[in-house]
């Protein structure tokens, strides 16, 4: 008697999906015999790595060398201690998952770190960049929380700095950020680290005037004025000549914990000014003007000049609102001194 092959056909596919199901269930209740007798060591695995947690922040907090850094870079000690518990944590989990037998899960798991840290790199490159600046300007620490600094064209005081950015203030009470990489790259320079500064200006005189006298006329003005140092001492140089006279080109420090730049140099502007004149060694008017006058008398070309002093001392304008934002980043300040750690 003939079989029908379809009848045939649904018989042996029957039959190949019975052994099929039959060997999953034998390979399931393998795996829960397996995981069943493996409960123990798996609850042995979760206890190794809830102890290298624990274990890795107890030596993170205990670590003396880690409290000496703390002292000068609080930023590198979080993030050295990060890097200790994390390293102890991973310990731990390599243990388990020995302890298991899974210790081909670890290349795999590895390798797929890898490619997503890759990945992440590409995507937050600009990020990463700041970020690794952040570290290195922590380390090097180039300004200090109030230094007046000068990065690329941009000139404040120094705010904080973040693990993103350099906050700085301008003089006009604006708030300034710079990427860290920025900083990290650009020509920085630091009026607040060295007391002393150094500034210059220049004034012209006739040709009629002895210049050596005019010399000296200058710098004895310029170093009555409050706030100029006598060592370095005020200097006077020839910067140009012309026909109708010279043009003197006059130097001086300050000390700028006690005076501002630019008070006084507008001081010393005005001083030099008022003795050169007085003593006639200005160039005269190049510019020949007629001038109609009501009442009899002469023209008096320039009104007589005080000699009452102006202030010098630092401009302490900015100062509050300089604190009132180094309050708001605190916490995050980079430059700030630590916390004592327990």
């Amino acid at each position: 008697m003939a079989i029908d092959p379809d009848i045939a056909a649904r018989v042996v596919e029957h039959s190949t999906l019975y052994v099929r199901f039959a060997a999953a269930l034998d390979l399931m209740e393998t795996k829960l015999v397996k995981l069943v007798a493996n409960a123990p060591l798996l609850l042995v695995a979760i206890l190794i790595v809830l102890f290298s947690i624990w274990l890795g922040s107890f030596v993170a907090r205990r670590m003396r060398v880690l409290t000496r850094i703390a002292r000068s870079n609080p930023y590198m000690d979080g993030l050295l201690r990060g890097i200790v518990r994390g390293l102890i944590t991973l310990a731990g989990v390599l243990v388990a998952l020995d302890l298991l037998g899974a210790t081909s899960l670890v290349g795999a798991v590895l390798g797929s770190a890898g490619v997503v840290g890759l990945v992440l790199g590409f995507a937050f490159k600009d990020i990463a960049e700041n970020y690794i600046a952040g570290v290195l300007l922590s380390l090097r620490r180039p300004f200090s929380p109030g230094d007046t600094v000068r990065i690329d064209a941009h000139e404040g005081k120094v705010v904080a700095l973040t693990s993103r950015a350099t906050v700085l203030m301008t003089f006009d009470g604006n708030h300034l950020q710079l990427p860290n990489s920025l900083v990290f790259k650009s020509v920085l320079l630091n009026y607040s680290r060295n007391p002393r500064r150094r500034f210059e200006f220049e004034t012209n005189i006739g040709s009629h005037a002895s210049w050596h006298e005019a010399m000296d006329t200058g710098v004895a003005a310029l170093a009555s004025v409050d706030g100029v140092l006598a060592d370095p001492a005020p200097n006077v140089l020839i910067k140009s000549l012309a026909d109708s006279g010279a043009t003197l080109q006059f130097l001086a420090w300050i000390d700028q914990t006690r005076n501002d730049l630019g008070k006084t140099r507008s001081e010393a502007m005005r001083r030099v000014r008022k003795s050169l004149r007085e003593a006639g060694q200005l160039p005269p008017n190049p510019v020949q003007k007629v001038m109609l006058l009501r009442e009899a008398g002469g023209e008096q070309e320039h009104a007589p000049e005080t000699g009452l002093s102006r202030d010098t001392s630092v401009d302490r304008t900015i100062d509050a609102q300089l604190g009132q934002a180094r309050e708001v980043e605190d916490g995050k300040d980079l430059l700030d001194a630590p916390s004592s750690s327990p």
